[in-house]
């Protein structure tokens, strides 16, 4: 599934994709298809469960806004004068409830758990004759964990958010939907993982053109990750343990083969959300997530990297500075002045190599620069969601917390010693809170730019783990939690002014 296949118009028309604030629902007309009529069979269930899966190629999330709302609000940027500004105001935390980022990935991420709510609604409604009850149940499964993947964002950075779990109607959006508690959206979360967990198959079980679903090891992962986040240290060595013990994944031996486009699905992967470039792009831009055009592709690589791109970032000092030297993995995920590049381009005139000229390192990690010379506006390259190197590192850190240094070091030296690294292993030190200092630089080196670094300053510091606060706009009494987006008060008629995050 290295592309979601293409969707009939009709069935995206059947998708309800924005939050609860839809600002124009079509009214009954017994000429169109409905949810009614459509689901009948397991092709059509199965088309639903794709455009799930497409709604996370969409503008809003992976094609552009995700990887910019959480790399900015990390430590891990600095703005060039090519960073427009929304981006500009996240990066330096001026932002408002009228951002477009926090506005777009709120949207986004509504979209995937609306698409979501449709496909667990109609399944049991496919008689068996048309779908076996194990079937239905791996599109319910694959339904549940993305609506879970997306709640689980949705606490992280807003906290109390509105819950649905039934598809939108005109009676329910007349009603709106309040915020209901975090925990209560935790409860459906642990709730939709079990279930992914019980049903989904092992990574090894998909195969062909289903290649990239959902696999049984994604629900362990992220139910681990969750269990970190909420320091159950307990629960989340259980979680991870698991897929450890599956023996489905490994570290793969060159550690630049998790952002390439010819090394996707590899056995570190885990999940990772699939882009390709095989029918270019096309129009919207604000598209629906609909698995054509813009939204079968990323721009991550255009508008990070230097010289072949936008280069409208650069990697932070304070990230340059938590490399040890010589760590190939710097190597690996930033480019230097006088570095080579576009090794598949036809050879200059004179003969000489592409070189990049540069006054600062830029970032080279998901760049295509690698094999073209232009980081043209779209790019094939997979977003690695999860991957078997977060696994280690947050068992390492649960078990550190659990038992102590000397039975933690152990996972961070196969992230360390992987061939390509091949860095020094390291001594247990001689207290656990040694060890939790070398395991946060060891994430911050190994995961950089991938969307995980915002998430363990936001969980290290409602632990208490933090002994100084990086970002230096950072209020902790504010931006502990984004605003929610001023459309989703505005037209929530559940929500007022009252129901904003703190001091926003």
């Amino acid at each position: 599934m290295k592309t979601y296949k293409y969707l009939k118009p009709v069935i995206l028309g059947l998708l309800i994709f924005s939050s609860c604030n839809e600002d124009v629902l079509e009214k009954n007309n017994p000429n169109q298809l409905s949810t009614n009529t459509f689901f009948t069979n397991e092709a059509e269930l199965s088309a639903g469960v794709t455009a799930i899966y497409s709604a996370l190629q969409a503008n809003n999330l992976y094609n552009r806004e995700y990887f910019f709302l959480w790399d900015m609000i990390s430590d891990e940027n600095e703005g060039t004068a090519n960073l427009e500004p929304p981006r500009a105001a996240a990066l330096t935390y001026n932002f408002d409830a009228g951002n477009l980022l926090v506005n777009s990935v709120w949207q986004g991420l509504y979209r995937v758990i609306h698409r979501a709510n449709l496909v667990i609604s109609v399944a049991d409604d496919i008689p068996e004759s048309e779908l076996s009850v194990a079937a239905r149940n791996r599109y319910v499964a694959q339904a549940r964990f993305l609506r879970a993947w997306a709640y689980n964002d949705l606490v992280t950075l807003w906290g109390d958010v509105p819950l649905h779990t039934e598809p939108v109607t005109v009676a329910s959006l007349a009603e709106g939907y309040p915020r209901v508690p975090v925990e209560q959206i935790y409860t459906l979360i642990f709730e939709d993982l079990d279930f992914a967990e019980a049903n989904l198959p092992r990574k090894s079980e998909w195969g062909g053109s289903d290649l990239g679903r959902v696999p049984k090891g994604a629900a362990q992962a992220l139910k681990g990750r969750i269990h970190m986040f909420r320091a159950d240290y307990a629960a989340a060595r259980t979680e991870l343990q698991k897929v450890i013990d599956s023996g489905e994944y490994a570290l793969v031996a060159e550690f630049e083969d998790n952002f390439t486009e010819e090394n996707e699905n590899n056995r570190e992967s885990i999940f990772e959300v699939q882009f390709s470039t095989a029918h270019g792009y096309g129009v919207p831009w604000n598209d629906g997530g609909d698995g054509q055009g813009i939204a079968e592709v990323t721009f991550r690589g255009q508008e990070y990297t230097p010289v072949t791109g936008w280069n409208n970032v650069n990697p932070s000092a304070g990230l340059l500075a938590a490399f040890e030297e010589g760590d190939p993995r710097f190597d690996y995920t930033f480019y230097e002045d006088g570095e080579e590049y576009c090794f598949d381009c036809p050879e200059k005139e004179d003969g000489t190599p592409y070189t990049m000229e540069l006054t600062q390192v830029g970032w080279k990690k998901y760049s295509n620069a690698y094999k073209q010379g232009n980081e043209n506006q779209i790019s094939g390259i997979n977003f690695r969601v999860i991957r078997y190197a977060d696994v280690l590192l947050m068992m390492a850190e649960a078990v550190n917390e659990l038992e102590g240094p000397s039975a933690a070091v152990g996972y961070v030296n196969q992230v360390r010693q992987r061939p390509s690294v091949d860095l020094p292993e390291i001594s247990a030190p001689a207290n656990k809170d040694e060890m939790f200092q070398i395991i946060m630089r060891e994430r911050r080196v190994e995961l950089a730019s991938e969307q995980v670094r915002t998430r363990d300053l936001i969980r290290w510091r409602k632990n208490g783990k933090l002994t100084s606060e990086p970002i230096s706009n950072y209020q902790p009494n504010k931006h502990a939690l984004l605003p929610i987006p001023a459309q989703e008060i505005a037209n929530n008629q559940a929500l007022g002014p009252e129901d904003q995050n703190p001091n926003y």
